[in-house]
């Protein structure tokens, strides 16, 4: 019997044939994507479900979906469907990561030309029959500093375009390599440096822990007196209240943002201010972005059903349905090793190499590999998934290399990563216990045994007396209640780590703390997936 898909969002006539082409039975039905009630009634039938934004796929929906295999997203963002509880149900979610990055692009640095010249006030004035020439002073681009936060898929081509209309373009990205940033002709700069001397700034990272109100009251006040500042990337990036007294002030000269950290933005503090820009999330409106993701979706979704083709998969790695049953627990821990050093390392990654040791080097190399690299790099970008994570690790001039072995220890095999940073080389390795569970069971050479739980906490320090001690002091003062515990070694004396496992994400009271002491030369919290 012939897959059949549902379309409940909007998508092109041509998209929809792809699936027909492909001897899909597929059924257009763009009104369910709004009526939850409708669309859970009919979705037990279909084995694929294509969407756009205005469907939500959350857990009540999929106790419904019995024969659902895979949901197709036309684009990047997937905040509408539940992830957690789509693998639990074992559904794929696949998107179109790169279906809308010029379009997305271009409007930023629309929006530049835009909030420089005053255009909408100017037309709005000129509409009302007003000739107020010597009211709208604008200001040239060419010659201006772009300060590009982020330095990614859109906003490397932001940096292309800026430096195509002759501005000075110096990014922040962490993870832009210096080689990386002088093949793109901009300058690698460090925040503080960024905002002191950009004349405009633009943001193209994810919304993440580490990004949230990137431009803080702080940070804004560090910055360039009349700078201009465009936001195309996600709300929540900018304090909208200290932005706001900043442009009464006139300390920024102009805002442009297509992105609210409320949506839809009925209102906003940042609204009827003479000299801000505002779209409705409108980055990938264009006709070619829209037609783009949606024949991607068609085609991923198609191979998936028809071959176990899986593609853009944000919560299964690229893989045939064989492999997965085999490999599914070295592929956690593959993303967990990567998640590691994603989230203790700040500095620019140069090189990974990645030593896959006995059964593991007979496993789909492609695939673990990816695992890894996307591990490292979500704790950056958590919509980099493991299609993704290597181009953009290679547009980042990352060099990745990897070497196999027969089974060289005590275990059936391992993987073992060595990373190599502007200042720094960091390693880790781990394997599977035959109860599929991973274990990380080296870091920084020092031998450990340590369970891999969704909250946990690296901590290194000398090896003197008492430092055991003050850490669970520490904790039980903050209840921190711990699930388990691992440390090691190099030397009586010498340098010791310490792995804990949490029952609960740990608090910044507690992190503090622990800083505070002066015993532990490097603390950090740690989380992965469930």
């Amino acid at each position: 019997m012939a897959p059949k898909v549902l379309v409940s969002d909007s998508l092109s006539e041509t998209a929809v044939q792809i699936f027909r082409d492909r001897g899909i039975e597929v059924d257009f039905e763009p009104a369910l994507g709004k009526d939850k009630e409708a669309l859970a009634a009919v979705i037990g039938k279909y084995d694929g479900l294509a969407i756009r934004s205005a469907t939500k796929v959350t857990p009540s929906l999929l106790e419904h979906a019995t024969n659902l295999k895979v949901v197709g997203r036309a684009g990047i963002g997937t905040d509408n469907v539940d992830k957690e509880a789509s693998s639990k149900k074992g559904v794929i979610v696949m998107n179109t990561p790169f279906g809308n990055m010029i379009t997305t692009a271009e409007h930023a640095i629309a929006m530049m030309f835009a909030v420089a010249r005053q255009i909408p006030e100017a037309s709005a004035s000129t509409h009302a029959g007003k000739w107020e020439k010597s009211k709208f002073m604008g200001v040239e681009l060419t010659n201006k500093t772009l300060g590009v936060i982020g330095a990614g898929n859109i906003g490397g081509i932001v940096c292309d375009r800026a430096r195509g209309l002759k501005m000075k373009v110096i990014a922040y990205d962490p993870f832009l390599s210096a080689e990386r940033a002088v093949e793109m002709g901009v300058e690698k700069v460090e925040l503080e440096d960024l905002l002191a001397r950009a004349d405009f700034i633009t943001l193209h990272v994810p919304l993440t822990d580490s990004t949230r109100n990137i431009l803080s009251a702080e940070n804004l006040a560090k910055t360039k007196k009349g700078v201009r500042i465009i936001n195309c990337a996600r709300g929540g990036l900018i304090d909208e209240e200290a932005l706001a007294d900043l442009l009464k002030s006139g300390h920024v000269a102009g805002a442009a943002l297509d992105v609210f950290a409320v949506e839809p933005a009925k209102e906003n503090v940042l609204f009827g201010l003479p000299n801000v820009v505002c779209t409705p999330h409108l980055g990938a409106s264009t006709s070619e972005a829209q037609e783009n993701v949606a024949l991607q979706v068609a085609e991923q979704m198609s191979n998936y059903l028809l071959d176990g083709a899986v593609e853009n998969a944000l919560n299964m790695p690229s893989m045939s349905a064989e492999e997965a049953k085999i490999m599914g627990p070295w592929v956690t821990l593959a993303e967990n090793l990567g998640s590691f050093i994603g989230q203790v390392t700040d500095e620019a990654i140069k090189e990974i190499n990645v030593t896959f040791d006995g059964v593991a080097a007979e496993m789909n190399l492609k695939a673990l590999e990816a695992a890894v690299i996307a591990g490292i790099m979500q704790a950056a970008n958590p919509d980099v998934n493991m299609v993704s994570a290597p181009v953009i690790a290679k547009e980042r001039g990352i060099q990745i290399s990897k070497t196999t072995q027969d089974a060289t220890g005590s275990f059936d095999g391992y993987i073992k990563l060595d990373i190599q940073t502007v200042e720094k080389h960091r390693t880790i390795a781990g394997t599977v216990f035959s109860d599929g569970k991973p274990r990380f069971i080296q870091i920084k050479g020092i031998t450990i045994d340590a369970e891999v739980g969704e909250h946990m906490l690296y901590t290194t320090n000398q090896d003197v007396p008492g430092i055991l001690g003050k850490l669970g002091t520490l904790l039980a003062e903050h209840d921190e209640n711990i699930a388990n515990f691992t440390l090691g070694r190099t030397a009586p004396g010498g340098d010791a780590i310490a792995v804990t496992f949490l029952d609960t994400p740990i608090k910044a009271t507690t992190v503090q703390a622990l800083k505070d002491s002066g015993l532990f030369q490097h603390v950090r919290p740690l989380h992965f997936k469930a």
